[in-house]
Parts: structure tokens; sequence; C-alpha cells
């Protein structure tokens, strides 16, 4: 890839046909597919198989030992998603506004995750040693209100009950923090492209390497304090990063269009099963599980995604389908927050094959009406909200306008 520089014009990735005067217009280049925007249903259908994959690893279902990759293709999701989102943002405006963005975010996630951690407060003696608790019920809260449990599990081997999985919201919402000013900055400095993806490449390896070497053999079957550190969890998101970027310049895109997006796809799709099903019951005693198989998992994932986008297939019109998609878009979220206090309110009681099925589907249909009690709701207050601004703001326009022609 060409050396080119992160401003306006050149991120927007448009190709030039060259040639002298009189050159055969055959010889242009094509006109290249236009820049991708942040929503693609494809992706949210894949969003639906990475939580049901979840769910039934936490279920223990036969099969699914490797479900936990469902949260590796989440943070490679998110890392393109929100690349994909700036990028565009800068395309159109010229800037990045951090504090729309960060707010944003914070509306988008944080009142599901109140609500969640009020439901398990109130349930806490019920529910809230599930996997064992380090901390009182007020702690542990705090811990996940604070988005700081993946610090805590890493680095000071604790767990915060039946909150212990928001470890992967704390990675997420640090990542949010960081990445956006580190990309403004670089804009400033008008950081060439190939320099900045060779940074992400280093802290994808290094990140890799780190969590290899800090690897230590857990006791029993429990998780090393390693899958949980930012070392590691960085790596899946660095790789959804590089992947807009990448995305970002038209000539990868017109490549990507082709027959190289097909095969990005089913190879993608085929890999991701296979590292799925491969991996056994004994996945927490290897350093290579932490060091290898997850951060050739996230580069799997970037291959699917990128397949995804940049071509219509089987797989994408599948996974396109509007259940499929309106799950992972609507749901997706709230089924990640709320399927392991179903677990540990009702994972006694699910006895055999069936009782795992009647689980998933009390845990689905608690985060379908979670997803409309508490985010829909405040999507529409903000919703209404911009409507508001957007009229004053036209209001004040013709105002103004009235007055200049007086």
């Amino acid at each position: 890839m060409a050396t080119t520089a992160l401003s306006p014009e050149q991120t927007a990735g448009t190709t030039e046909a060259t040639g002298t005067t009189g050159e055969a217009p055959a010889r242009a280049r094509a006109t290249p597919p236009p820049p991708l925007t942040h929503r693609a249903p494809a992706l949210d259908g894949l969003r639906t198989v990475a939580i049901l994959i979840v769910i039934l690893y936490h279920l223990h279902v036969p099969q699914f030992e490797g479900g936990f990759i469902g949260v590796t293709v989440f943070f490679v999701l998110s890392g393109f998603l929100i690349s994909t989102l700036l990028l565009g943002e800068h395309r159109r405006t010229g800037r990045i506004r951090l504090g729309s963005f960060w707010t944003k975010r914070l509306l988008r996630l944080y009142p599901a995750l109140l609500a969640l951690v009020v439901v398990g407060l109130l349930l806490w003696n019920w529910v809230g040693d599930y996997k064992g608790a380090s901390f009182s019920p007020g702690e542990a809260a705090f811990i996940a209100l604070s988005y700081t449990g993946n610090l805590f599990r890493s680095y000071w081997d604790t767990t915060q009950g039946v909150f212990a999985h928001t470890w992967s919201l704390s990675m997420e919402e640090q990542f949010y923090l960081v990445w956006p000013p580190v990309l403004v900055l670089l804009f400033a400095l008008r950081a060439h492209r190939r320099w900045l993806m060779t940074g992400l490449g280093v802290v994808m390896v290094g990140g890799a390497l780190a969590a290899w070497m800090t690897y230590r053999t857990p006791g029993g079957g429990s998780t090393p304090d390693v899958y949980f550190s930012p070392v590691l969890g960085i790596v899946p998101l660095a790789t959804g990063c590089l992947l807009a970027l990448l995305l970002d310049d038209a000539r990868v895109r017109t490549w990507a269009a082709g027959v190289a997006g097909h095969l990005g796809t089913w190879i993608g799709i085929g890999l991701l099963a296979a590292v799925q099903f491969w991996i056994d019951d004994d996945w927490t005693q290897h350093a290579w599980s932490f060091g290898v198989v997850l951060p050739v998992t996230g580069l799997i994932s970037a291959l699917l995604i990128g397949g995804l986008v940049s071509v219509r297939s089987p797989l994408s019109v599948a996974l396109a389908w509007t259940p499929m998609s309106w799950f992972g878009r609507r749901v997706s979220y709230s089924a990640y927050l709320w399927h392991p206090l179903v677990i540990a309110l009702l994972g006694t009681f699910a006895i055999g094959a069936w009782g795992k099925v009647w689980l998933v589907g009390v845990a689905l249909l608690v985060a379908v009406a979670a997803a409309y009690a508490v985010e829909v709701p405040v999507e529409k207050a903000r919703a209404r909200i911009r409507e508001a601004r957007r009229l004053r703001a036209s209001d004040r326009a013709a105002r103004d306008t009235a007055d200049a022609t007086a």
C-alpha cells in the first residue's frame, strides 16, 4: 500500500485514472466501491451468532468449549465499526468530535448496564456468588459501573460474581477512551497511513507475545488471568482497527469487492467454525491458546468481516436476514448483559439437554424484554432531543435570515 497521509481528501480514497492524452478509455481504472458505512446488516447477524455461542459456552454445552471466541469476534467488530465511524466522520467534516462520540457511547451502553447492576444487587442473595465473588455487593457493583472489571480480574485475580462478565465491557470502554484521541492526534500530525497500520501491527504482535510470556497455568479449570488482561484484549480490537484502515483505501475496497472478498468470507467462516469446534476443555492449560489461538482468531474474524462488508454472498444474505440482523442490532448487547444473571438464577433447574434449551429461551426472552424496557426508551428520548435541537437550530436560522433581509 502506498504511503498516504491521513487527511480528509486522502482518506476519502478516491482513485483517479492516469495516462497520457489519447489513452484508451479501457485502460482507465474502474470506479471503486464507495467508502464503507459503520452499519451492515450482515455484521448484525454475525453479532447474533457470536452471542449465541457465548451463551452456549457459559452453559457448558458439549462441542461449544470454544464458544468464548465469540468475545474475540465482538472485539474485532468493535474495533472495525468504531474506526469506520470515526474515519467517516473525519471524511465528512474534517474533524472528530470526541465529546460527542463519548456521550453517544455512554448513552448507548450505560443505561442497560445500570439496570443490570440494580437487578443484580436486588437478587444478590440468590445470584451474587455465581462463579465466586471476591467483593461485597456494593464493591462488585462499583467495579462493574466504573468499567474496571478487566483490571481487577487480570491484575488482582479477583471476580465480581454475577457481574464478572462485565470485564469485556470494561475492555471496550477503555478502548473507546484511548483510540479516538490517538486517531485525532494522528490526523493532526498528518501521520502516514502506512506508519499507522504498522503501529497497529506492532501492537497486535506485541500483545500476543506479551500474553504468551505472562501466562501462568491456572489451578483447576479456572481461566488464566491473562485472558482478561488489556494486554491480550487490545489484540483483536487493534485487528478491527487495522481492517477499517485497510478498507478505507479505495484500492483495497476494489480488490476486496471481487474474488478476494468471496474467499475472505468463506475461508473466514470455515476457519472460525474450525477453531470453535477444535478447542476443547483443556484450552486454559496452554500458553499458546493466548499467544497464538486467540490472536489468530482475531485475524480470522477480520477476514470474515472484510468479506461480509465487501461482497454479497449466500452467507452475507443469511446473516442479513431480518430476524438475524434485528437480534444482533437490537438484542445482542442485552443478551450478553443478562444471560449470566438468568443462568445464576435458574441454572440449577436446567437438567439435561431440554433444560438447557428452555434456559436459553428464557435468557433470550429476558434479553428482549430488557432491550425494549431500557434501551429503546432511551434511544427514543435521545431522538426526541435531537429533533428538538434541530428544530431550534432551524428556527434560529430562519429568524437570522429574516433579520438580515429586513
